[in-house]
């Protein structure tokens, strides 16, 4: 008990530097951010300098209203730190400036600023995908911009501001489809009973030349179990598996030759339970007109896992159909029942192409994890797992 209370009195001494109250560090720094009420140019880097030779910068932190925090790099010798990420027009922002002097006392000083809206601005708007609701876990995220975003620096500066974070956390990535289309997938399937939230810090931010990002609605969906359907085209059976587990095992038809059903991983896309399906559609030679009954869509140019009473006798044991896979009514049924939309069907063994990754549905799947990472403007060069910024800004996390 001695002890202990010499060290408390120790450590409250008004002689150790760590215990003083910070001074104001002031004299000690240089920044280069408006005066008064003048307003700094978002376009402009944010910089804070170490002045004298009696003190150095420990730390500096700068937010915006939003809480949004500006990205920068402190020198090692503390002389200098500035911002590596733009700042946002129309934004009032609050930076805290931490120091010591050459005894080690702490210094501090906190400067408040505003930057001017963006002049002729265009603003770049993010519409998230899917909609709110329950998936399957195999439903990659999709962001559709509403201006072509062109060159690494650009694209860089809107993935840092699109946030996906999971509950359970699983890591994950942004792939650039195109220039106006973002795809995000984990890099397996989303875990089950997951909550996913998606949402933009783009707002205010500068793109590029005269674009700037505009809010966004977030987005949040959930899944529910790991739901799997394998069809071996050389077998004839579709095998259905529920996290893991097989629960049935079906006889069916694909597609013959000249219409053999694509191989690959397609995410269902939709159900309906009646659609016309006719031979113009598809350019076939062969005429057809039928009206097809549990119909469940995985591409966007008319495969359908559905109802094929008229193939009964071929289910099992021959291909038959336009490139769809067919079963008996009942098992369509069942099949329509258990699926939803983002749950998985997979085509193995068939004569037909692979899968597109993208363009006709969701073949995201299909693009192996290395690539998929290459489409990212982060991560493009970066080591898979060591990266701060796939850590920070790509890997979602829990809440």
């Amino acid at each position: 008990m001695v002890a202990l209370g010499a060290g408390a009195a120790a450590c409250g001494s008004d002689g150790h530097p760590l215990s003083a109250k910070p001074y104001d560090a002031a004299s000690q720094i240089a920044f280069n951010g408006p005066a008064g009420s003048q307003k700094a140019d978002p376009d402009k880097p944010l910089e804070v300098t170490a002045q004298g030779e009696d003190g150095r910068i420990t730390d500096v932190t700068a937010t915006d209203a939003m809480g949004r925090y500006v990205a920068g790099e402190l020198s090692a010798d503390g002389s200098r730190w500035h911002s590596t990420a733009p700042l946002a027009a129309g934004a009032h922002y609050t930076v805290r400036v931490s120091t010591e002097d050459d005894d080690g006392s702490p210094g501090r000083k906190v400067l408040d600023f505003a930057t001017n809206q963006a002049a002729k601005k265009k603003q770049l708007k993010v519409t998230f995908g899917p909609q709110a609701g329950k998936y399957g876990v195999g439903q990659p995220v999709t962001a559709k911009l509403s201006a072509k975003v062109k060159g690494k620096e650009a694209r860089a500066t809107v993935e840092r501001a699109l946030q996906v974070r999971s509950k359970p956390a699983t890591e994950g990535a942004w792939h650039w489809v195109d220039s106006q289309t973002l795809h995000y997938r984990p890099k397996d399937y989303w875990p089950t009973n997951a909550t996913v939230d998606v949402h933009s810090n783009l707002d205010g931010i500068k793109v590029a030349d005269r674009l700037w990002g505009a809010a966004a609605k977030p987005l949040r969906f959930t899944t529910g179990d790991k739901v799997v359907a394998v069809t071996d085209a050389g077998s004839h059976w579709m095998t259905v598996y529920r996290n893991d587990q097989q629960i049935n095992s079906i006889p069916v038809t694909t597609g013959k030759p000249g219409y053999a059903t694509r191989n690959g991983i397609k995410v269902v896309l939709g159900k309906e339970y009646v659609v016309r399906m006719t031979s113009a559609s598809i350019g076939a030679s062969d005429f057809y007109d039928k009206m097809v009954y549990y119909a469940t869509r995985v591409t966007d140019s008319g495969e359908y896992v559905h109802a094929a009473p008229w193939s009964v006798g071929s289910q099992g044991s021959a291909n038959t159909s336009h490139g769809c896979t067919g079963m008996s009514t009942g098992n369509a049924a069942w099949f329509y029942e258990t699926v939803r939309q983002g749950d998985i069907v997979k085509v193995v063994n068939s004569y037909g192409a692979d899968m597109d990754p993208f363009g006709n549905g969701f073949g995201d799947w299909n693009v192996s994890w290395d690539k998929w990472r290459k489409g990212s403007a982060l991560l493009k060069n970066t080591k898979e797992g060591r990266s701060s910024v796939d850590r920070a800004r790509l890997r979602p996390e829990s809440a």
